[in-house]
């Protein structure tokens, strides 16, 4: 009996091609990724982190002034030749102090009118402006009113967004300011009492299923990549908070917050497995670099917006010293995700002494010493801390515990 090959193949290729095509539909979709520069000050360090982690972005979101909460502005210059070496196209944000009760509106115009003027005439994607004003509710309608009038300024091809907050979602005037712009960004992040954290991922998919429902533009979602430190006062109030600009206030109640990479690895997925209606990417606050202690690691920032997943690896260390019954003990994060220092180290072996340092402290217990972190912080990719010494007949055994 004899019969042709060629059928065969055929009807298998068609197969295999209708396989792979449903499997691309039924694959989530990638949300693009912009990003927030939100440094005043254009050093080395933001150049090389623009440059070696910035090829998942999108499009850059650049501060570009500021009206501080006395009506006072303040225009910044970036670094125009790096902004037109990414080949990104670049939004300038200015930041209205939400706390301003009252503007002058042509004078705010003048000023906005300005940076567009300034930015045109360099050599970068001017993809338009975005008003980043935290106002409260009852100054929607001025806020409107002020876009409205600003929007004639922009040229063909320039789009008109702003940032949006979750406190505006029950107010009837959200709408109307919605229908000036082109697109929002909806923060979820650093938007309730810092007692509550920095991020809470139910809370924002709620928030933006509410937004959602507001807007028939595309949208975006802010998320963090990056902690902060709160100090509170004697009373219990907020008195400082400590983000990518140091303060002078003391360690002494001051607790740190922080977006776990992997945590928010998790939650895009969940994004591009479900988006809301009209979700079209994610800007991430903010642009971390190397000289930015409370930013993301280049190694985090790069598997999240990569999509890759990342990988824990979390050790405490006795290395030997000189004196051969001293050891110092390390926390060493030999993985690309940033990861929260552990409550407790377990001590297993013979030690006459011990201490702790940088937030942790000696502990006995039934089960033997421990050291004990006193307060949260973070161990970043590929970085290390000492974490206390010993004295012991032999080289000590570690144990990380939760």
């Amino acid at each position: 009996m004899s019969f042709s090959l060629f059928p065969w193949i055929s009807r298998l290729f068609w197969l295999c091609l209708a396989m792979a095509v449903a499997g691309c539909a039924n694959r989530p979709a990638s949300l693009a990724n912009d990003a927030y520069i939100w440094q005043r000050q254009w050093t080395p360090a933001l150049l090389h982190a623009m440059a070696e982690d910035g090829q998942p972005v999108r499009a850059w979101r650049v501060l570009a002034g500021e009206m501080d909460g006395q009506g006072r502005w303040r225009m910044f210059t970036p670094d125009w030749n790096a902004l037109a070496a990414s080949g990104k196209p670049v939004v300038a944000v200015v930041r209205i102090e939400g706390q301003l009760q009252q503007w002058n509106e042509a004078a705010l115009l003048a000023d906005v009118q300005s940076v567009l003027a300034t930015w045109r005439q360099q050599k970068i994607v001017l993809a338009g402006v975005e008003i980043d004003h935290d106002c409260a509710t009852s100054r929607l309608p001025a806020y409107a009113h002020f876009l409205q009038a600003l929007r004639p300024s922009l040229l063909l091809g320039e789009r008109l967004s702003v940032t949006a907050l979750p406190t505006w979602l029950d107010s009837p005037r959200l709408d109307a300011l919605l229908d000036q712009v082109d697109e929002a960004v909806l923060q979820v992040h650093a938007v309730q009492s810092p007692r509550a954290g920095l991020f809470n991922p139910d809370m924002a998919r709620a928030w933006m299923t509410a937004f959602a429902r507001h807007t028939r533009k595309p949208w975006r979602v802010a998320l963090p990549a990056y902690g902060t430190r709160v100090s509170w006062d004697a009373q219990g109030r907020v008195s400082a908070i400590e983000s990518e600009r140091p303060t002078l206030v003391g360690d002494e109640g001051a607790t740190e917050l922080f977006a776990d990479p992997r945590a928010m690895q998790r939650f895009v997925a969940s994004l591009e497995a479900n988006a809301p209606h009209g979700l079209a990417g994610i800007v991430w606050f903010r642009l971390p670099t190397g000289e930015d202690a409370r930013a993301w690691s280049g190694a985090s920032w790069r598997s999240v917006l990569g999509r890759v997943p990342l990988q824990a690896s979390l050790t405490a260390l006795a290395t030997g010293t000189e004196d051969a019954h001293r050891y110092d003990v390390w926390l060493v994060n030999e993985g690309d995700a940033d990861m929260p220092l552990p409550p407790l180290v377990r001590i297993e072996g013979a030690c006459a002494a011990a201490d702790g340092i940088n937030g942790y402290v000696l502990q006995r217990g039934e089960r033997g010493l421990y050291l004990q972190r006193t307060r949260v912080g973070v161990l970043r990719a590929g970085r290390q801390l000492a974490a206390g010494w010993l004295r012991c007949d032999d080289a000590p055994a570690l144990r990380i515990e939760s």
